[in-house]
């Protein structure tokens, strides 16, 4: 087919795990042609050029860039294509037209052209899919984990009498040291058998905290040198600056705006009035893992900040129930985040104030004075074992006035 340079085409793929559909639209959105390719890299590229036959490629709707078209995706953003993320189809649609990988692509390539489908997919190729397969790994392991505790609790409640009574009374990091010491005999009895139970399960139930606790550390690690100003923010640790980082990939400029941040962790308010009534509810939707964490953001704020407790009592006094009052602070927190991760501020390491410091001849003593603060502190934040914004700004201030 040859070309036509002067026409533009928005192009729709159904993916795959072994064949991609596509379909083809013009600008008035009617369809030019369907076809089906391996989803191999040779079928990429013949997909690409295949819709690159009908016109001049304005966009392409591809429906799972984070799962079976992520390879598709990949190749169309380096030859210089827009590719547009599309959800499924609508489910009522689904039942009025009916269900198949045709329908399905030429729905995408409508939704890339009339402006249903915006969002443009996460890059997928930098620190931030690292932290995403990590923290995977370190899911899988939490709930393996989980099970096996859950399991070490069942054979316990139905150990012979004397087993029980001595594992019962115990916590469970307690109980699994003991019985991962066990040395039982042959299993030619119920007691030998709970024992070699109890001693497996324990065993495993330790390796996996193991797991947890190096995956841990390098999620930190990775954090840290991702986005250290996100680090240093008040309520934010490895686990927490993980799923905000992992909701927002590692092209967060896609987000354009506060808002859109917002709705991504389902921390925006839906508005839901009817005649006189006007009312906005809760997000249901989005993120719920990056909802979690502005939620533990909000939660450690209350508890140690003084800002945020004089906004929640001011709230309070007004009238506002607590879960009114999370949900605001949540959509602040939602705020003060996207600027962090799109515009995140140079944060003096501690390793830079350290050696400023030694130059200076002052010790830890000295900047606590000055600081009006405790050694210790100033001594965690120089190893970067306590991230900290404020205090990390402050101490260059307050050094750079001893300079001068």
């Amino acid at each position: 087919m040859m070309t036509q340079p002067d026409r533009n085409v928005t192009g729709g793929v159904d993916t795959h795990l072994d064949d991609h559909v596509a379909a083809v639209v013009d600008g008035i959105g009617r369809i030019l042609a369907t076809r089906s390719f391996p989803a191999t890299s040779r079928g990429y590229c013949s997909l690409y050029r295949w819709i690159g036959s009908f016109g001049t490629i304005d966009k392409i709707g591809v429906e799972g860039t984070g799962s079976y078209g992520a390879g598709l995706t990949r190749l169309l953003q380096d030859c210089g294509v827009e590719v547009i993320e599309v959800n499924r189809p609508n489910r009522q649609a689904r039942r009025r037209r009916g269900k198949s990988d045709t329908a399905d692509a030429e729905a995408a390539a409508r939704a890339a052209l009339n402006g249903e489908a915006t969002a443009v997919p996460k890059a997928g190729d930098g620190a931030v899919e690292s932290i995403r397969m990590l923290r995977l790994t370190r899911r899988s392991a939490v709930k393996a984990r989980s099970q096996a505790g859950n399991q070490i609790h069942n054979l316990i409640v139905n150990a012979p009498h004397e087993l029980r009574s001595r594992l019962q009374p115990l916590e469970l990091a307690d109980c699994v040291q003991t019985c991962a010491r066990f040395r039982p005999a042959d299993v030619d009895s119920i007691a030998t058998a709970a024992k070699t139970a109890l001693r497996s399960l324990s065993r495993r139930w330790q390796a996996l905290s193991d797991e947890i606790a190096e995956l841990d550390i390098q999620i930190d690690e990775l954090c840290a040198t991702t986005n250290p100003a996100l680090m240093g923010t008040l309520g934010v640790k490895g686990e927490v600056a993980a799923s905000l980082l992992v909701a927002a990939g590692d092209n967060p400029e896609r987000m354009h705006s506060p808002a859109a941040f917002a709705a991504l962790c389902g921390a925006s308010p839906v508005e839901a009035s009817s005649g006189k009534i006007v009312r906005h509810r809760l997000n249901t939707g989005g993120n719920r893992q990056a909802n979690n964490a502005l939620w533990r953001i909000v939660m450690v704020r209350l508890s140690c900040c003084s800002r945020t407790q004089a906004f929640a009592a001011r709230k309070r006094a007004e009238g506002k129930a607590t879960k009114e009052i999370i949900r605001i602070l949540k959509r602040y927190v939602a705020r003060e985040i996207y600027h962090l991760l799109t515009n995140p501020p140079q944060v003096p390491s501690g390793t830079d104030l350290r050696d400023q410091r030694n130059a200076l001849n002052l010790t830890l003593a000295n900047v606590a004075h000055g600081l009006n603060t405790n050694t210790s502190r100033i001594s965690r934040l120089e190893r970067e074992e306590n991230r900290n914004n404020q205090l990390a700004a402050t101490y260059q201030h307050w050094l750079d006035q001893q300079t001068a």
